[in-house]
């Protein structure tokens, strides 16, 4: 009886020992990887309107997709800092 307590006692002490667990922050998805699509071309043409479309349309995609990428580079930045200054 006193074995099996002993035993009891050396299975508990083994059990709550600390055991170094190593932490890594993890990487970024290929998904959110992935660069902004290209710009629109204007085609040739003699009609300011047609020409003026294809601008408007390309600094509403550029501002969008910059807006994108510097929202998830300040969210992943900021919680990667958080994940270090905890330990």
């Amino acid at each position: 009886m006193k074995r099996l307590a002993l035993l009891l006692v050396i299975l508990m002490m083994v059990g709550c020992s600390t055991v170094p667990v190593e932490r890594k922050f993890p990487d970024v998805p290929k998904e959110l990887m992935e660069s902004c699509p290209d710009l629109k071309q204007t085609q040739s043409t003699s009609k300011l309107s047609e020409v003026l479309t294809v601008v408007v349309e390309n600094y509403g995609q550029y501002h969008e997709c910059k807006l994108k990428a510097n929202s998830w580079m300040e969210w992943y930045n900021t919680q990667k800092k958080i994940f270090n200054t905890v330990k």
